[in-house]
């Protein structure tokens, strides 16, 4: 399949996500009782979903680490660029805390919810939840059966065994390349796996919205108002500290970096996936002034370990699960569970909607029901478009910084594009200001012949 069929088979998609969102909403409204037996399908798509989550961890993890070959030949480069990533998603991670805490997106809809929907029981079920303390979280993050880890779910215990074996791969050296190979294929197999079960989305969300809105009614809306609001303003506050902040450190324009990237910022926003716009993102890059070694290293590294905007996400998707459900946690389970995320956020897949795989994961390994994530579906396509931009910004970012940080970034390569940029979009301007003033020219002339 070439590009071209990719892009056309995103969009048709992308169509029939807004179509089923758009069509639930109207069932919801109008048919209420028929609109509250759709739930099945939102159901068989979440298990759809967490089927996935095991295999598509353990191969994408485990090859993030080990694919580079010899821990040892990674050096200062690996280590700057992995200690860059983690200080930036720990902070999107409590960005993302912070505005869930501020905003509350889940408060309220359980309020609203009559008594057969289930959610009062589900309250009931998690006022009984007990929380890990950080002492029970240290014991559970070492799995006593990796299967076994598998068959729950546990996301924590598959990083950690995960963890082990990549470095234990990376040791053996030369005679773990078949192994390596293998979780390539598995890794492309599961990407394709994840893209069919992404193909039945329109029907999962159709079924969740129209549950959603049978159920409670058109007010329900007003809640998902709150969530989009509350993640694009987390976001656009966290691109603001980055570039402003960052750019600052290694002393380029923050307006020459956004006019650099807005067009694979826009093919990211549009198609919801990052993957689509990664070959000409990197191209920029090296016009930029970022050597090609560098980009080829930090942007591929950067979509297992530094997705700013699926982390952020993450992390008031969790809270505003909790809140939905009447779960008040306090400061210490937060920050345990902000930790979780740390390590489960590495494994999100640069696909469109993997953010829910992690996000299901985490829920289930904390005993917190999954009812957020049926709710985050019915809009999951709109959340989608604006952390995946993040993701492809906070990566481009990323290489800025390591080069800069390798004394290796250059600047006379900077603006020379920027002056190649300014200029071709100042001949544009031109091109346009003709083309408009011999219409007009012409039209008046029409108009004088006439008189």
């Amino acid at each position: 399949m070439n590009k071209k069929e990719k892009s056309l088979k995103q969009s048709r998609l992308t169509i029939a996500i807004f179509a089923a969102l758009f069509l639930g909403v109207l069932v919801g409204w109008i048919f209420p009782d028929f609109a509250v037996k759709t739930h099945v399908l939102a159901e068989i798509f979440l298990r759809m979903v967490k089927m996935i989550i095991a295999p598509l961890l353990f191969a994408t993890l485990v090859v993030g680490i080990a694919g580079h070959g010899d821990v040892k030949s990674l050096g200062r480069l690996g280590i700057k660029t992995i200690a860059y990533f983690e200080v930036v998603t720990t902070l999107a991670l409590f960005i993302g805390l912070g505005f869930a805490n501020i905003f509350k997106p889940g408060i309220g809809i359980a309020n609203i919810a009559s008594d057969d929907t289930g959610l009062t029981r589900i309250v009931q079920m998690a006022s009984t939840t007990q929380h890990n303390s950080f002492g029970d979280l240290l014991l559970s993050l070492f799995p006593t059966s990796i299967f076994q880890s598998m068959a729950e779910g546990n996301l924590l215990q598959i990083v950690v065994f995960c963890l082990f074996f990549a470095l234990a791969i990376c040791a053996v050296g030369k005679k773990a390349q078949p192994v390596i190979d293998i979780l390539n294929s598995v890794a492309s197999v599961m990407f394709k796996f994840t893209e069919y079960v992404m193909f039945f989305a329109p029907v999962g969300i159709f079924g969740a919205i129209a549950y959603t809105v049978g159920s409670n009614g058109i007010a329900i809306l007003f809640n998902y108002g709150k969530i989009i609001l509350s993640l694009y303003t987390a976001l656009a506050v966290f691109v603001a500290l980055v570039l402003i902040i960052v750019c600052r450190i290694v002393k380029i324009s923050v307006k020459s970096l956004i006019k650099a990237i807005q067009e694979p910022a826009l093919l990211t926003f549009t198609t919801a996936s990052s993957e689509a716009a990664l070959p000409k993102a990197m191209a920029i890059m090296e016009k930029f002034g970022v050597p090609k070694s560098i980009v080829g290293f930090v942007m591929p590294t950067g979509y297992t370990f530094n997705l700013d905007g699926s982390t952020l996400y993450l992390a008031m998707a969790v809270i505003f699960s909790t809140q939905l459900v009447g779960i008040n946690l306090t400061l210490e389970q937060q920050l345990v569970i902000m930790f979780a995320l740390m390590l489960t956020s590495k494994g999100v897949a640069g696909v469109p909607r993997a953010s829910l795989i992690v996000l299901a994961g985490t829920l289930t390994s904390f005993n917190i029901p999954i009812i957020g994530v049926a709710v985050l579906l019915g809009i999951d396509q709109i959340l989608d478009m604006g952390r995946t931009t993040v993701n492809l910004i906070g990566n481009c970012v990323a290489t800025v910084v390591i080069a800069r940080w390798e004394n290796a970034f250059d600047y006379n390569k900077m603006k020379e594009f920027i002056k190649m940029k300014n200029l071709k979009t100042n001949t544009l301007k031109k091109i346009r200001h003709n083309v408009s003033f011999q219409k007009d020219f012409g039209a008046k002339n029409e108009m004088a012949v006439e008189r």
